[in-house]
């Protein structure tokens, strides 16, 4: 028998063009939301952020070509309440992100979704989000 683990996903990676830059804004992004740096492999140019472990990295595509941002494609953080989610937005604007929708209700999503989507350097889509047991 196995033992139930708490996500069906590892980690997920986004290509950057601007590494030093990304780290910077990714610092200050993922601080709002409780995680940090966990492993950090400079020469390959790449840094993983979670609360303990590696979640989500940040990294120059290994085939050394351009990173490319996917239609449809974007990536969700969990956040632990409303403020942290409007954290991140702000965050992430004053960082050098653009925004792509501001925090706020998403009912189309659920009565108790709460979220934010804003634009990396790169471009990637990234949102965090929020489920408020209490809106529904």
């Amino acid at each position: 028998m196995t033992t139930a683990l708490p996500s069906i996903l590892s980690h997920v990676s986004v290509g950057t063009s601007r590494y030093e830059d990304a780290l910077v804004f990714y610092d200050k992004v993922m601080e709002a939301l409780g995680a940090k740096r966990v492993l950090e492999i400079h020469e390959a140019k790449a840094v993983a952020y979670g609360r303990q472990f590696p979640e989500f990295w940040v990294q120059a595509p290994d085939n050394g070509k351009p990173p490319s941002v996917g239609n449809g494609y974007h990536v969700a953080f969990l956040a632990d309440s409303k403020e942290a989610v409007k954290d991140f937005f702000e965050a992430a604007v004053s960082s050098g992100g653009s925004p792509d929708g501001e925090p706020g209700p998403r009912p189309h999503y659920g009565q108790a979704y709460y979220g934010c989507f804003v634009r990396d350097l790169d471009g990637h889509k990234i949102e965090a989000m929020y489920w408020d047991e209490q809106a529904v």
